[in-house]
């Protein structure tokens, strides 16, 4: 017997330089190293596996375009789809964040020059690399799929993905084992199931080409906010702690699903509290990139969603049970990993999934699924936080 994990997809390494504010070598070493073990299986039933997987995922493409009535569906080809560990999953996702985080690293790096030692940014660079691979072995064990826009971005033109210039699905094999196992469902099914949503996030960015390059933008800017107010991070953080065991100050709002509505949390009132770290934003422009791009991925999440639960026991047989078991999940986490979830958002994240679905269906069944579909036409018509939760006022803005 050997260990899933063991068989790792190749990934490029993530450009690291030792000068860099965020050393992703260290990140991407620190995330392999610390992913936790998946479970034990035999090279046949590891084989098994992923090339099932990798059926699944041909099998639901469509089905999302039936659903969802995209052409882009048609024709993938210039994204990729990879079968990886835990450890392969934070490595590359190490590469990700060395492509959404370079412009403003370069930004804050010539603000600073003068004031930073090539010594100091080294180690602290290394910290923070650390620190970023940790978060990362953590998320590795809870991610079923994930599709990435950004990675391409960066690829070496001699490297093996290089010829897929759009992105690419990552589909992390032992965590789906993992979970189909502790559901005690149908493996084929629940990768169907689970398939449906991944590619439905491919099918998105193949709809909308201009959406990636908008969203890293929008990133950018958030990002480059951030970095430029650093000198009130060690207060912001101070506060989120607060917040994450109860203890807030006046007019904070506490995080997680009993908060309530935080004020100013977004351009309109109402807007629900984020959770943990995104609760550190304060500046009005810093919380209006934030929204926008909350909005975006409500949107993104809650379409998955739509597509995935829009199949029925024709295509997976198993679906209605698959769905209440699933659902069931996460009620009796352990107090650490509510703690953890908390301060990375992650709750925060799932209720981007109902909220997004919320306004796909409410769209849908006042217009159409061509109707909707004209959202991913130009960045103008992406929806906006206020508009995600009051989806009528998204179709008046159409025209529809």
């Amino acid at each position: 017997m050997e260990s899933m994990d063991a068989h790792t997809s190749d990934q490029d390494a993530p450009g690291g330089g030792h000068g860099s504010l965020i050393n992703f070598d260290i990140a991407a070493s620190t995330a392999a190293r610390l992913a936790p073990a998946g479970p034990v299986l035999s090279g046949h039933e590891i084989g098994a596996a992923v090339a099932n997987l990798r059926t699944m995922a041909d099998r639901s493409v469509p089905y999302v375009h039936d659903i969802t009535g995209l052409e882009a569906a048609r024709d993938l080809r210039d994204s990729q789809v990879l079968i990886v560990d835990r450890a392969s999953w934070a490595k590359a996702n190490t590469q990700s964040f060395s492509v959404l985080m370079r412009a403003p690293m370069e930004k804050l790096a010539k603000k600073q020059a003068a004031s930073l030692k090539p010594g100091s940014v080294a180690v602290g660079g290394a910290v923070t690399g650390a620190q970023l691979g940790s978060v990362l072995a953590f998320l590795s064990s809870k991610v079923l799929g994930q599709y990435d826009p950004f990675a391409a971005l960066d690829l070496d033109p001699n490297s093996a993905g290089s010829g897929f210039p759009g992105g690419r699905l990552l589909l992390v094999a032992p965590n789906i084992v993992t979970v189909e196992r502790e559901l005690n469902v149908d493996p084929s099914d629940f990768r169907l199931w689970v398939c449906l949503h991944e590619q439905t996030h491919r099918v998105q960015f193949a709809a909308a080409p201009w959406l990636r390059h908008h969203m890293l933008t929008k990133i950018d800017q958030l990002s480059s906010l951030l970095m430029g107010n650093a000198e009130n991070l060690t207060e912001r953080l101070a506060s989120a702690a607060r917040s994450l065991t109860g203890k807030t100050s006046p007019g904070k709002a506490l995080t997680g699903p009993d908060a309530g509505l935080s004020g100013g949390a977004g351009p309109h009132d109402g807007a629900p509290s984020r959770g943990g770290i995104l609760d550190l934003l304060q500046d009005p422009a810093e919380k209006a990139a934030l929204s926008h791009l909350t909005a975006i991925m409500s949107l993104l999440e809650g379409h998955a969603n739509v597509v995935m639960d829009a199949v029925d026991a024709s295509i997976v047989p198993t679906v209605r049970t698959i769905r209440q078991r699933f659902n069931a999940r996460g009620k009796d986490r352990g107090a650490v990993e509510k703690f953890i979830r908390n301060l990375l958002g992650l709750d925060a994240k799932m209720r981007q999934y109902s909220d997004g679905a919320r306004f796909v269906r409410a769209v849908v069944a006042k217009v159409g699924m061509e109707g909707f579909n004209r959202v991913w036409t130009s960045e103008d018509h992406l929806p906006t936080e206020q508009e995600i939760h009051q989806p009528e006022l998204w179709v008046d803005r159409m025209g529809l």
